[in-house]
């Protein structure tokens, strides 16, 4: 028997695999064609069912200890709805303080402006009319001591003593006048300037302190159904090191993210109709369209688990929107998108 040239061996060496190579590579189009004979199929991709949105991975706010978790896996819940609560005992006793200092300022405040009541104007107005009979009485025993002290009737200490008890009338007396005028006076402008500085600070620490006590009760931040749930009651948790201790998302709809490949983006546009089909669902199919086309490439995330599957190529995100007969299907199932 003739041997073949050795180049020609050479060739069917290298011509070999790649020929198991090309005939073992299909566009999902291709393949799903020929599941479906006949079908207007222009291609098919991999993709995710979603809800109206992506997953939301929920975490917290505050350092603590988780206390309380208050709803359950697959419960349906509205935005605001408390998923959860950090033990914060220590924020309370700030509010109360926060608070009654608040008061306080506020009513220094109304006590500035309102002025001095007519009691204490009255009061007042006596201790200064009590201080002048003072200083009269002083005065006219200061005159009657000097008179008797020049005729030399009376020693010059005696004098003395009633020109002091004059001096200390008249001090009593200039004092009791300014407490009058002080209590009689008109609020300052920088005076209440100040006590409404003082009332705006004491109220901003109420007001930090109640955000602080409310970001330990962990809201829902979208309506829809909790997914999974992290959180355990007894576990720290730090905003150091965040994570997730909860999953939501709105499933009202069901939507797919499909991922097509980077040659065949072209095949596919705003509107066009799309059969969705899982394997965990034989036979059944789901119409849909497409919504949204992303405006950037990314890279491949569903994967098939076939070693033979491309990884490396660039995607283009697709959004498609299911009929409402799709809701059964579960998020974060991976389905089969075909394009007409």
């Amino acid at each position: 028997m003739r041997q073949l040239p050795k180049f020609v061996l050479a060739g069917l060496v290298v011509a070999g695999p790649a020929l198991f190579w090309l005939s073992r590579r299909q566009t999902p189009a291709q393949a799903e064609q020929q599941g479906v004979p006949g079908s207007p199929v222009v291609l098919a991709s991999p993709g995710r069912v979603e809800g109206h949105g992506e997953t939301i991975s929920v975490g917290a706010a505050t350092d603590g200890v988780i206390e309380a978790v208050l709803v359950t896996d697959g419960q349906e819940v509205t935005e605001g709805t408390a998923l959860a609560v950090i033990a914060c005992d220590d924020l309370k006793a700030e509010i109360d303080q926060a608070k009654a200092e608040a008061e306080s300022a506020q009513q220094t405040r109304i006590r500035l402006v309102r002025g001095h009541r007519t009691e204490e104007r009255k009061a007042a107005a006596q201790k200064t009319a009590a201080a002048k009979a003072v200083l009269n009485q002083t005065q006219e025993h200061l005159k009657r001591m000097d008179t008797l002290y020049q005729k030399d009737v009376i020693p010059r200490d005696l004098f003395e003593q009633a020109k002091r008890d004059y001096e200390v009338a008249q001090a009593i007396y200039q004092s009791s006048r300014a407490d009058q005028a002080l209590v009689e006076s008109k609020l300052l402008p920088e005076e209440k300037a100040r006590a409404d500085a003082d009332v705006a600070a004491a109220e901003e620490n109420v007001r930090v302190a109640t955000e602080k006590l409310q970001k330990c009760t962990i809201q829902a931040p979208i309506s829809g159904t909790v997914l999974r749930i992290m959180a355990k009651v007894g576990e720290s948790y730090s905003t150091l090191s965040p994570r997730p201790l909860f999953s939501l998302a709105d499933d009202s709809v069901r939507r797919v993210r499909a991922e097509v490949d980077e040659w065949d983006i072209g095949k596919v546009q705003l509107g066009q109709q799309v059969v969705v089909s899982a394997d965990g669902f034989p036979g059944r199919r789901f119409d849909g369209r497409v919504i949204e086309l992303a405006h950037l490439m990314g890279r491949k995330s569903v994967l098939s688990g076939d070693p033979a599957e491309k990884a490396d190529r660039d995607i283009l995100e697709v959004i498609i929107e299911l009929d409402q007969s799709a809701k059964e299907l579960p998020i974060g199932l991976r389905v089969t998108v075909q394009y007409f």
